[in-house]
Parts: C-alpha cells; sequence; structure tokens
C-alpha cells in the first residue's frame, strides 16, 4: 500500500527517522545482562499447569451436557490453552541449552495437537526483530495496517477465525500432497509454512537438524489432522466441532492481540531501534485484563523488542526499574498504554485518516 497524501507520506518518513535514544538504550543492555536467564522451574510449571488446565477442561466441554457449564469450560479452555500456545514465542528467543527438552515438550503437548509446531515460527519471528527488516517488506509479521483500508482490520480478524479450518487443510491435505508432488512442496514450504500476516513473504527450505525438527513436527501434525477428521467416525461431530470453535476463538484472541501490538505506522522505511520500540506496544498493570490476553510477557512487546532475549518472566521486573530509571522526558513512556479497545480505536482512526 503506498501513502498517496504528502503530509501522511511525510510524517511516516519522519517516524522511520526517529534517532535512538541512547539513555534508553543503555539501560535496556543493562538489563539485559541482569536478566537474560531463564528459570527452568517457571517454565515448565506454567506450560504444564496451562496445557493441562486446557486439554481438561475441553474434554469437560466435549462430554458435559449441561450448556452453561460447558461454555465455562470452552471458555477456561481457550484461555488456558492460548497461553500454553503463546510459549511458541520463547521457543524462539531462549537460548540453545538453556531449557533441555522443553521444545519437544512443548511440541509433544501443545504444538502438535494445536497444529502449530514450533518450526512453523521458529527461523521466522527472528527475522521480526532484525533491525534491518523491521517494518520493511520482508519482515514476515509486519503490514502497515494503520495506513490500509478500513476493512482489513475486521477482514485481518475474519480470517483468523478460520485458522483451525486453514490448518487441518495445511497439514491434513498439503503435506501427504506435497511428498508426491515436488514442485507442491516447494510451494508449500515456501508459502504455508510459517506463522506469519505477511502474504509476501516467502520462506527458505530447512537444513541440517533444524529440518530434522521440522520433518517429525510435520509429521506429527499431519497424522494429528488426519486422525482429528477421522474422530468423526468413531465419536460424531461434537469433539470435532468443540476442538474448532475452541482453536478459533484462541486464534481470534491472539490476532486481536497482534493487532494491538504494534501501531503498525511503518510503511517499509528501515527504522531505528527507538523507531521500532514506538510503534510497539506495552499494556502494563495496573491494568489486569492484558495478563489473559497478552499471556507470557506478551503485554510488554515493547520493551520485548529492547530486550528480546530477556525470558517473559523477568520483563516485569525489568519495566519497572526501567520506569524508575529513566526520566519522564524518556521515549520509554511513550510506548505504555492502558488497554486493547483504545488501540484498537486508534489504529482504526489511522485507517480511516489514511483513506
Amino acid at each position: 500500500m503506498t501513502v498517496h497524501d504528502p503530509i501522511l507520506a511525510a510524517a511516516q518518513r519522519a517516524r522511520a527517522a526517529i534517532p535512538d535514544d541512547t539513555a534508553m538504550l543503555r539501560a535496556a543492555a543493562d538489563l539485559t545482562r541482569a536478566y537474560s536467564t531463564a528459570n527452568p522451574r517457571i517454565y515448565w510449571t506454567d506450560l504444564l499447569a496451562s496445557a493441562l488446565v486446557g486439554w481438561g477442561a475441553m474434554a469437560g466441554a466435549i462430554l458435559v451436557d449441561n450448556v452453561a457449564i460447558a461454555l465455562a469450560c470452552a471458555l477456561v479452555s481457550m484461555l488456558a490453552l492460548y497461553r500454553a500456545a503463546s510459549f511458541i514465542h520463547e521457543l524462539t528467543h531462549i537460548r540453545k541449552g538453556a531449557l533441555p527438552g522443553f521444545r519437544f515438550a512443548w511440541n509433544l503437548i501443545v504444538g502438535v495437537p494445536l497444529m502449530i509446531p514450533s518450526f512453523m515460527y521458529e527461523g521466522v519471528h527472528t527475522q521480526h526483530h532484525q533491525r534491518t527488516r523491521y517494518g520493511t517488506a520482508e519482515d514476515p509479521e509486519y503490514l502497515p495496517l494503520a495506513l490500509m483500508k478500513p476493512w482489513s482490520l475486521p477482514l485481518f480478524i475474519i480470517v483468523a477465525s478460520l485458522a483451525p479450518i486453514g490448518l487441518i487443510l495445511r497439514f491434513g491435505v498439503l503435506t501427504p500432497l506435497s511428498l508426491l508432488i515436488p514442485a507442491l512442496r516447494r510451494k508449500v514450504v515456501a508459502e504455508f509454512s510459517a506463522l506469519s500476516i505477511n502474504p509476501a513473504y516467502r520462506r527458505r527450505a530447512p537444513e541440517g537438524e533444524f529440518a530434522r525438527q521440522w520433518a517429525w513436527q510435520e509429521a506429527g501434525a499431519c497424522l494429528f489432522a488426519l486422525a482429528l477428521v477421522g474422530s468423526v467416525f468413531a465419536f460424531g461431530w461434537k469433539p470435532l466441532l468443540v476442538y474448532m470453535a475452541i482453536h478459533s476463538a484462541m486464534t481470534v484472541i491472539n490476532q486481536l492481540r497482534t493487532l494491538v501490538a504494534h501501531l503498525w505506522e511503518n510503511e517499509g522505511e528501515p527504522m531505528t531501534v527507538t523507531a521500532q520500540y514506538l510503534d510497539s506496544v506495552n499494556v502494563p498493570p495496573p491494568g489486569t485484563l492484558p495478563a489473559l490476553w497478552a499471556p507470557v510477557g506478551l503485554r510488554y512487546h515493547a520493551l520485548h523488542h529492547l530486550l528480546p532475549s530477556v525470558p517473559y518472566h523477568a520483563l516485569g521486573k525489568a519495566h519497572a526499574q526501567l520506569i524508575a530509571t529513566l526520566d519522564e522526558q524518556s521515549p520509554y513512556h511513550r510506548g505504555n498504554y492502558k488497554g486493547m479497545l483504545p488501540l484498537v480505536g486508534k489504529i482504526a482512526r489511522s485507517t480511516m485518516a489514511a483513506r
């Protein structure tokens, strides 16, 4: 999308060229050294508890006949599985050897049964953090949503609601077919193997150890997708429909979170680190709802762009320290917002102004 209004275009270039704030970046570097160690006990307890509650509540939603109780179980399942699924973000940043077995366990109990194995995100998300890629056409996780047509925002959410269908087709149909048709395999790897929002993004074929991880994860997701569809013949439609409804709701919540993770005001210009921070969003306490819709540290998304190697459980402490350390004129304070609805309104107004 091209901004034709010269005033809007000039404003966009000015935002991209915001000079780096050395005090903020220096403080962030100090905190990276102080908080870079992941606590295995927190990671394992959080993941296992979230997965146990999520799958248990889904079983309740399927087995219980009382509609109100079933709906309550479905809501709990969606929130818990959403939290468990959000650890895919941590998998892309944790240092090699820091949490032995965690990647395998996450894929086994969350990634494969939700058909979002970690290969779909690993090697993709880190490109979003590259200094010269963020906000450009080469960023797999960026679109200038605030500068697009107003209808692009509801479409952005509607597409997410269809995720379970798309994933069943991706793994249950395209995976086995692509093993028989080399040209289709190349297309599947390049275009249908990344959890990205940039439709122009193309992925390279995996190599080495990552290719082996990709293979078993994709095989597992393929078998699960086929078993999910086949379950209709053994158990009827209810288990499949409940699973898909919970999965769809979970994905919509994540898409809404994605919508407010950035201001989406850049249109391809390389940005300074400070400009990238200001185009990103923190939703810190005292608000409590962000802990549900932006779990596992995702409420500190702008801070995460300053401290990508800091584990999720340390971001709250890092945020509090930066707030206390940096003066009120620091750009750090301008990256903090109160909640989802004001941010959605801000982006929606931007789309109206950019028409």
